[in-house]
């Protein structure tokens, strides 16, 4: 058991040796730096050059999915000029990789893509908030400008983020029926669920709505670094209303008093660079509703994280004044 790495079950030894798959960073020392769907590990050289190595958790993304993944954030960057991370190359000359890492023997050999190392700095909650969500907007603007007009390589396979993918009981993170103390407060969910279903199948897919997302643009995905922004962790990018990504921006903090500023700033950076009409902008609330009940899955499904153990302590209850706000004037 000393062998796995923290709760991620990935071995330690086997993960060393995994590491001659890039011959040129096999001798490096690596660290843990976040563990959600997938393990992120940080490589450092005895020469201090430093490289970040991302495990894929066994069964969540297909290899067409991640070389897909690979594929537009590599074309936002060649077509947009944004920043985006850049593939290491294994041995082979392939940007994904395979082998098995996990502890338990029974696991498959899981996908790896080890990325160059990328200066810069997350912003936090004593920046100016309002500029980071004006940048938020602008990359969000860029990269739904590009997927409007780019024809994705043949095999292009990523997951689609819709109202039954995510509401459903086999929903892609989980039930948002089986989150903790959900038993006592599962009717205004249930009423909560109906609406989103109700008013998304009435707003439609047309592509003008509906397309390739980040689908995780967050802060905590934003790196600073002069007056360069940088997008990174492309893990969840999929089909979904390209409002969803404001959402996302937002995620676990729904409920703060400074969303309507930051929404505003978030839509002013967008409208700088495309065109968002005013029956589209009326559907954000909407997305934050579709978003937190993604998010009260996650927890759920996800309850042997530290992070989700100690969301789920209160997330549940948290989110009811926000729904009958919303069934107030949404409903």
């Amino acid at each position: 058991m000393h062998d796995q790495i923290e709760q991620t079950g990935i071995s330690a030894n086997k993960l060393a040796a995994a590491l001659a798959l890039w011959p040129a960073w096999q001798r490096a020392d690596f660290q843990l730096i976040n563990h959600t769907e997938n393990a992120t590990f940080l490589l450092t050289l005895p020469d201090g050059n430093k490289s970040v190595l991302r495990v894929h958790r066994y069964g969540y993304n297909s290899a067409a999915a991640i070389q897909s993944e690979l594929a537009w954030m590599q074309a936002l960057r060649r077509d947009k000029g944004m920043f985006t991370p850049t593939p290491i190359p294994g041995a082979n000359s392939a940007a994904l990789q395979s082998a098995p890492v996990n502890i338990n023997t029974e696991v498959p050999a899981q996908f790896m893509v080890l990325f160059e190392f990328e200066t810069g700095r997350e912003p936090s909650e004593h920046d100016d908030l309002q500029h980071s969500f004006e940048e938020l907007g602008r990359l969000a603007a860029k990269a739904h400008q590009h997927v409007q007009s780019w024809t994705p390589p043949d095999g292009f396979e990523r997951l689609q983020w819709t109202e039954n993918t995510i509401l459903d009981p086999d929903g892609l993170w989980g039930d948002w029926r089986k989150a903790p103390l959900m038993d006592a407060r599962r009717a205004v969910y249930q009423q909560l669920d109906q609406t989103l279903r109700q008013r998304l199948i009435a707003f439609g897919k047309s592509k003008a709505r509906y397309g390739l997302i980040h689908a995780d643009m967050r802060l905590a995905n934003l790196l600073i670094d002069g007056d360069q922004t940088k997008l990174i962790d492309f893990d969840d990018c999929g089909y979904c209303w390209y409002l969803y990504d404001f959402a996302a921006a937002i995620s676990f903090i729904e409920d703060s008093p400074k969303v309507p500023q930051l929404r505003d700033a978030w839509l002013k950076g967008y409208r700088e660079i495309h065109a968002l009409s005013k029956e589209d902008e009326a559907e954000l609330e909407t997305m934050i509703m579709l978003r937190r009940m993604a998010l009260t899955a996650w927890i759920g499904s996800h309850i042997s994280s530290p992070f989700a153990a100690e969301m789920a302590k209160d997330f549940v209850p948290r989110g009811v004044p926000l729904i009958e706000n919303y069934l107030a004037t949404h409903g």
